[in-house]
């Protein structure tokens, strides 16, 4: 059986992940309020902020920007409120919703980016049928524990999941097992997904989330040891209803 064992959202690009408990999603969309936020560089243009997907190379990500995995993060969906910590301490808080929450978050990020804030940053909404995800249109990313566990064996050191910032992470008997749905329909509790394509891997996956450091060159590992660069698929929602921690993942 492939058991579903974590859910995840990024309300924000590039910064720390919220686990729940459960979810739903609607047809043809992504996890509520997954990537809705992201942080754009001062050389990107305001004019930008339409709320229209734009590509990653807009915003700060962890692929250029991996001190930003020294933030820890605490999301309440409620108020779209984003407290921010660096070493176990609150540096800042802000409502994402609000301007004046929105402008105490990007003193920070000014602050605390430095030059690679490029200017003085600006926190860009998504509408809500879209998201500030790395596709263009709103998907789940799912990530079989089993996978990442046959990536350490290539490694030779643990690596944490959150490495690859999934949605669902569930556990297999099989590694590569989710490789086998690519065009396929599996099922978590009432959902239907439709399994669209595998999900190619950049060197944000090199950035341990616990220290900030590049200390695991992950692309050279699947090169090596897979003969390609994936892991996790992409899926869309067929069916929507609520998922839920403990559901069972079949086709």
């Amino acid at each position: 059986m492939n058991e579903l064992k974590h859910i995840y959202r990024y309300p924000v690009k590039g910064l720390g992940p919220e686990s729940l408990a459960e979810t739903d999603v609607a047809v043809g969309g992504a996890i509520a309020k997954d990537r809705q936020y992201a942080v754009a560089p001062g050389s990107t243009p305001a004019n930008q902020n339409t709320g229209e997907w734009l590509a990653k190379n807009f915003f700060l990500t962890l692929a250029r920007n991996p001190k930003l995995a020294q933030l820890e993060t605490t999301f309440d969906g409620d108020t779209d409120t984003l407290t921010i910590f660096r070493g176990g301490k609150q540096v800042t808080k802000g409502r994402l919703s609000d301007p004046i929450g929105r402008t105490m978050l990007e003193d920070f990020f000014a602050a605390f980016m430095g030059d690679e804030a490029r200017g003085r940053p600006k926190i860009f909404k998504a509408n809500q049928d879209n998201a500030h995800s790395d596709q263009s249109k709103p998907v789940i990313s799912l990530i079989n524990l089993k996978s990442v566990r046959d990536i350490e064996r290539i490694t030779s050191c643990e690596l944490d999941p959150l490495r690859f910032r999934g949605n669902l992470y569930f556990e297999s008997s099989d590694p590569w097992l989710e490789s086998t749905w690519i065009g396929k329909t599996v099922t978590v509790g009432d959902v239907r997904l439709n399994v669209t394509e595998p999900i190619g891997r950049c060197v944000a996956t090199h950035v341990n989330p616990a220290s900030a450091e590049r200390d695991v060159n992950v692309l050279k590992a699947l090169q090596s040891g897979f003969r390609h660069t994936n892991c996790g698929v992409f899926a869309e929602v067929v069916q929507a209803g609520t998922i839920r921690v403990g559901d069972a993942i079949t086709l």
